[in-house]
């Protein structure tokens, strides 16, 4: 179902000052989801401004239209089921689950000392981790996003080998259409405000990346180490929140194979309030992903 949603002017000047100055659209649709605005409302229209001022056309003056959650199709999940996942090196266990939408959370994703030999694999070659600029696609720092991270290569070395071959049988979809393995360090006090991992249609990168390798479909969340308190991965439009603990991961999808796309995957990091977090992420695409730099 299909409505149209009436918006102050306030509202629309307030987002045309934070486009302006580059903040990233998820950004701006989180802090509307704190003013309790639903998700899909939210991202519906921020989306609609974005899409405007890079097509060149007159913005959105007081209404856009808001496709509902409920419209999304739910269909079988890509998650396969049962309680134990048996990956031919390692039974990953199935702790929890949830199908609307769908999520599990996985005990003994990594063993101790995996987590332990990718953060020093990791460790050297952190940086300041980046947003995607609304309308440049060029990747930006920026305050709101204070972790740093690094990526892997797909396979670049025999220990990553092994990681993405056990991350692909978990989450059922072959180790190419898997981004290489990303690892997030969030020092005491650092966070990440609420965000999508599906590409939105904000920028020509992102438009560019789906037609080569399809939208991202599910995203695999390892902890490699205990937080003493804060750094929970929290899903504000279902009230859910995972605790970070070491060898652990949370697993989530997010787009059908029509496209379609859940807002109710909206999620953040809270912030660590003491020690530090060290995360690794892998996202899957629907088809081989192909980086902007094998493309060239």
């Amino acid at each position: 179902m299909t409505t149209i949603l009436h918006f102050s002017p306030d509202l629309a000047g307030w987002i045309v000052d934070h486009l302006d100055r580059a903040v990233a659209p998820e950004t701006i649709i989180g802090t509307m989801i704190s003013e309790r605005m639903e998700s899909h409302v939210a991202e519906a229209i921020v989306v609609a401004f974005v899409n405007a001022r890079i097509r060149g056309e007159p913005l959105p003056s007081n209404s856009v239209i808001v496709n509902d959650p409920s419209d999304y199709i739910y269909e079988a999940p890509v998650f396969q089921h049962g309680s134990c996942i048996d990956t031919g090196d390692r039974k990953v266990r199935v702790a929890a689950r949830a199908t609307r939408p769908v999520m599990a959370i996985l005990s003994g994703m990594f063993s101790v000392e995996e987590c332990d030999a990718l953060i020093e694999l990791a460790r050297p070659r952190l940086t300041p981790s980046t947003v995607v600029n609304p309308y440049s696609g060029q990747d930006v720092v920026e305050s709101y996003r204070n972790s740093l991270g690094m990526f892997f290569r797909l396979q670049e070395n025999p220990f990553i080998a092994s990681l993405d071959n056990r991350i692909s049988k978990v989450m059922s979809l072959p180790v190419e259409n898997g981004e290489g393995i990303q690892v997030l360090y969030y020092p005491r006090g650092k966070l990440n405000t609420p965000h999508f991992d599906y590409l939105l249609p904000t920028n020509s990168a992102n438009i560019t990346s789906v037609a080569r390798s399809g939208q991202r479909v599910s995203t695999l969340v390892t902890y490699l180490n205990d937080v003493e308190a804060g750094g929970e991965t929290t899903f504000p439009s279902v009230g859910f929140e995972v605790s970070p603990q070491r060898g652990n991961a949370a697993y989530f999808e997010y787009c059908n194979s029509h496209g379609q796309v859940n807002p109710l995957s909206l999620h953040s990091s809270n912030p660590v309030i003491a020690g530090e977090k060290w995360v690794a992420v892998k996202w899957m695409r629907q088809r081989r992903f192909i980086s902007a730099h094998e493309a060239e």
